[in-house]
């Protein structure tokens, strides 16, 4: 007990010391400090920014694909994925998904909880003067608000009869709200959809950007699939059923359950091909587990240079350092000064610049982060795992690059050493 009190004493000493002769340094050479700081800084700034945009870039896709559904499969006509299972035109032969085939799956799966059918096309979108050409429009059937992730800023969803009459109402995103109505309440007004006069009875609470380009709601038109059918052909408006798996029920059970029902629906021979293609979450995942496996990989070399830099800038320091207090070491050597003393003093000083310096760097990233999020629609932040990560780093960089001074400094010869002029 006496023993690990006496080191505590001499640690605090050794540290009370090693932070005055690093201030005294500090305040002596300016511009040699400010250079080492300015190179761990730099090299904190590049390895923590990367890990940062890294991790934010990776939660937003993978909140974007959360977004989806983990437990939603996808009848659809195409495969993700590209051409690379069947040749082009047996997909251009298949036949579309469509309300039928939801009817089946609604009446047949027993593993199934709720399913929608939906379509996407392109119309204008007109209020008084202000029209948006071109603009996404959704038709959907029942049940798209218990398979969709969501949430309504103002108004309501669709009522069950509406969307079954296909009644002329919409809900419109977040900004195509404010750039048809300029900040009016859009609640119960006529827009134009196409020419054909539809009445607004929600707007979608902003989302913002998706990062793996799935539409958002904030610049989208959803209505009834009914009034949607009345517009275009929805055979032409690439029609996709969205089937959601029940609680507790795993999403490739569901995915075999809907190919043995689509097939027998279809009246598929055994030995024949399906004209359905059933998409899952998984398969993006797979493909982005291994992107973002190799983009780490990379930011870990930047890493390595990044820590090289920042530890030649520092060791540079502690050798100069140790030259000029060649003396002062002979003296405390002298004075009975043990050389884990002196070996612990510059250590603590070496480590003291590089997490000064590395603090100085996680605060540039911080406001850097700041800037970031209220200028743009990408969302990032400094995490606590990063500032840590960051604080580590620099750390062990000071540990690294003063050891080589440090374990010089406690070698000297006490006589040689008071007779150097620093």
């Amino acid at each position: 007990m006496k023993k690990t009190f006496k080191t505590i004493i001499i640690l605090v000493k050794v540290a009370r010391e090693s932070m005055q002769f690093a201030y005294h340094a500090i305040s002596v050479n300016k511009l040699r400090t400010f250079l080492s700081l300015f190179g761990i800084t730099i090299g904190i700034f590049a390895i923590i920014s990367v890990f940062t945009i890294l991790d934010s870039l990776e939660k937003n896709v993978r909140d974007s694909i959360q977004s989806l559904g983990d437990n939603v499969v996808y009848v659809q006509k195409w495969p993700w994925g590209g051409n690379g299972e069947y040749p082009w035109w047996k997909y251009m032969n298949r036949p579309q998904p469509n309300l039928k085939d939801m009817a089946e799956i609604r009446r047949r799966s027993n593993l199934a909880g709720p399913s929608v059918f939906c379509i996407y096309f392109r119309k204008s979108v007109k209020y008084q003067r202000n029209e948006v050409s071109s603009q996404l429009v959704e038709g959907i059937s029942d049940g798209y608000d218990l398979v969709k992730i969501f949430d309504i800023e103002q108004g309501r969803f669709f009522t069950q009869f509406e969307i079954n009459s296909g009644r002329s109402v919409a809900i419109l995103g977040n900004k195509l709200a404010s750039d048809l109505f300029q900040g009016a309440d859009p609640i119960g007004k006529d827009i134009k959809v196409a020419g054909r006069k539809v009445m607004v009875v929600g707007v979608f609470k902003k989302e913002g950007k998706s990062a793996i380009g799935e539409n958002s709601h904030d610049e989208m038109v959803i209505v009834p699939v009914g009034l949607a059918n009345t517009i275009v052909d929805i055979n032409r408006a690439g029609p996709l059923i969205m089937v959601k798996a029940k609680d507790g029920v795993a999403t490739d059970d569901l995915n075999d359950e809907l190919k043995g029902i689509l097939r027998s629906y279809h009246k598929i021979k055994p030995l024949d091909d399906e004209d359905f293609a059933l998409n899952q979450i998984s398969f993006i995942k797979a493909g982005i587990d291994a992107i973002f496996g190799a983009i780490n990989l990379g930011g870990g070399i930047i890493a390595f240079f990044s820590i090289l830099v920042g530890g030649f800038g520092i060791a540079n320091i502690m050798f100069v350092s140790v030259k000029e207090r060649t003396s002062i070491i002979g003296v405390q050597k002298a004075l009975g000064a043990k050389r884990y003393f002196i070996l612990l003093q510059f250590l603590y000083e070496s480590v003291l610049l590089a997490v000064a310096g590395g603090v100085i760097g996680l605060l540039l990233i911080f406001l850097g982060t700041v800037l970031i999020s209220l200028t743009t629609d990408f969302s990032i932040s400094l995490t606590v795992a990063n500032i840590i990560r960051g604080v580590l780093i620099s750390a062990v960089i000071g540990v690294v690059s003063g050891f080589i001074p440090a374990w010089i400094a406690s070698r000297l010869n006490p006589v040689e050493a008071i007779n150097t002029k620093g």
